[in-house]
């Protein structure tokens, strides 16, 4: 089996020095536009998913940065609850079909969507909208329900995780596109991208009997998305990560998008309002130099539609 090379990267890939942007919790994150290239982080805000994303991605340089002609690509949601898009328990459809548009365009020779879903996964695919969504643009669904597709790896800089079993499809890449929506969760207080990697590996049981938190920043060691894409248009304020009803929803029409997993989920919870520093998994991974939560010195483009 042909493995991803999840090292190319490196530690804190995405990083680099800029001039002194203060991020700052809540709409200040939207405050004044930076007019420089080669950004560390995208905030947007004001448009639909798939306009946003667009502006997102052409600001970063366009798709082709992260997707070559032939290339093999996963763009893996949040997609493991049977509700519908208005619950903002999984990741808008409208945003997926978008990304799956860019990487086609790009040359692509495969788009695969899949999630490790914890609802029915037919019911998940269907309702959430985000089958038809992705199908109708050009990509390929698979179920994530198969043990048989997932391969164990060493998690070499692991503190509790030591193995996992993670889904082919990941290993087997050449580009892994994160798109997480942003909502509470009542094990984790947010779900993001950290989080999201949840739906590619077999066992999550075991994960949360042994430090839910730990296992997740453990698991950033190994699998380094290429780009990860915070859906905040609908977000689920409470009652995650589920969701009871619409009246739990909150329309922010925002997105958040990095390459590091640690700055794009510090971002995300300033932009609800929580300090990520109080997130164990964004803390965890932050003290193992997997990312940093100090968004001072970074390039950011703020965008407002």
């Amino acid at each position: 089996m042909k493995r991803r090379d999840f090292f190319r990267k490196g530690i804190g890939a995405g990083i680099a020095a800029g001039a002194a942007i203060s991020i700052g919790p809540g709409n200040k994150l939207f405050a004044g536009a930076a007019p420089m290239l080669d950004y560390d982080l995208v905030a947007v805000k004001g448009g639909e998913p798939g306009t946003m994303f667009d502006q997102a991605i052409q600001s970063l340089g366009g798709i082709e940065k992260y997707v070559k002609k032939g290339q093999r690509v996963v763009v893996k949601p949040n997609l493991g609850w049977d509700a519908t898009p208005e619950r903002a328990a999984n990741t808008n459809p409208e945003l997926m079909a978008r990304i799956v548009e860019h990487c086609l365009a790009a040359g692509a020779k495969d788009v695969y969507v899949f999630d490790n879903t914890i609802n029915e996964w037919t019911r998940c695919y269907k309702n959430s909208g985000i089958e038809k969504a992705v199908k109708d643009a050009g990509a390929k669904v698979l179920s994530g329900k198969s043990k048989g597709s997932y391969h164990e790896i060493a998690v070499d800089g692991g503190r509790k995780l030591k193995r996992v079993q993670v889904h082919e499809l990941i290993l087997e890449s050449d580009v892994f596109i994160n798109v997480p929506v942003l909502k509470t969760h009542g094990g984790t207080v947010l779900s993001l991208s950290m989080k999201n990697l949840m739906g590619i590996v077999w066992d999550r049981r075991w994960w949360h009997a042994n430090d839910l938190h730990q296992c997740i920043a453990d698991i950033t060691t190994v699998v380094k998305p290429d780009l990860n894409v915070v859906d905040a248009y609908r977000v689920l304020k409470k009652n995650g990560p589920r969701g009871v009803s619409t009246a739990d929803v909150v329309t922010m029409k925002s997105q958040i998008i990095a390459e590091n997993m640690v700055v794009a989920d510090t971002a995300a919870a300033k932009l609800i309002g929580k300090d990520p520093a109080q997130i164990g998994h964004i803390r965890m991974a932050d003290e193992m130099g997997l990312g940093s939560m100090d968004l001072s010195n970074l390039k950011i483009n703020r965008i407002v539609i």
